[in-house]
């Protein structure tokens, strides 16, 4: 009768799935304040109500607001705190040429890969942003047409263009919030994003980058106040900022003391 050695099996390496800390948790949550407003800019960050109104302890509350002040997000002045950072018109044009780097180089990889299901995705983003311009939610054509510009990133396949990019979208909606004149965007949409899409569609990086590098441009003109006759839509003052809410943790992820 024949024998059989068993075979040595080989263990299955696991890897192990990444969990959200409670500061990763608490950063995410300033970032969305931030980006929506419920954190104004120039606002102070005090630990104590901020830890109260999130409902965590002020230790890994200190260390988000120190990754969103490696960010850019908060700044951290001497005798003064830390409060939410304010992108005045002398600092405008320097994060739409850092947008101009990134979505540029993203264009290309999109090119590159020449996925036609990338550039549908983009029409798609593109068609709600002309749908919402017609309303009068601010908020709401702004969210689209970051969102526009996020997806274009994002379809590149590059992580770090996808981190420094969101990073950069709540810069560009800083600045708009930095408007002593309040917030407003701009209502009609720019030829620019009809120009990009077909650049896109067509495999023509160069014309890619002269539709981004205009469209920027007009953006710029329009919030430093060189160019006040465009038709935007403003935030009603008595429309409602999101408030703080505490976070909610999962039952086996107990807030970190």
């Amino acid at each position: 009768m024949a024998s059989h050695t068993p075979r040595a099996v080989t263990p299955i390496s696991m890897v192990r799935v990444a969990r959200p800390s409670t500061v990763d948790l608490i950063t995410g949550e300033l970032r969305k304040a931030i980006f929506t407003g419920a954190l104004p800019v120039g606002t102070p960050i005090g630990e104590v109500e901020m830890s109260s109104q999130l409902g965590v302890s002020r230790s890994p509350l200190r260390e988000s607001t120190q990754r969103l002040v490696q960010e850019g997000l908060l700044t951290a002045s001497p005798g003064r705190g830390m409060r939410v950072n304010v992108i005045g018109p002398e600092h405008v044009a320097d994060v739409y040429d850092a947008r101009l780097a990134i979505e540029t180089q993203a264009a290309r990889l999109i090119i590159k890969a020449g996925e036609t299901s990338v550039v549908d995705a983009l029409e798609t983003a593109y068609a709600y942003l002309v749908s919402v311009s017609d309303g009068e939610d601010a908020v709401a054509i702004g969210d689209a047409d970051l969102d526009f510009h996020r997806l274009l990133v994002d379809s590149a396949g590059s992580r770090r263009l996808s981190h420094y990019m969101a990073t950069l979208v709540i810069e560009t909606r800083i600045a708009s919030f930095s408007d002593p004149n309040g917030y407003t965007v701009r209502r009609s949409i720019s030829p620019t994003y009809r120009r990009l899409l077909d650049a896109l569609a067509t495999g023509d990086a160069a014309e890619a980058f002269a539709a981004l590098d205009r469209q920027f441009a007009e953006a710029v003109a329009r919030l430093t106040g060189q160019d006040e006759n465009v038709d935007t839509v403003e935030r009603a003052v008595t429309e409602a900022i999101p408030t703080m809410t505490p976070i909610e943790f999962a039952p086996d992820l107990a807030p970190e003391i």
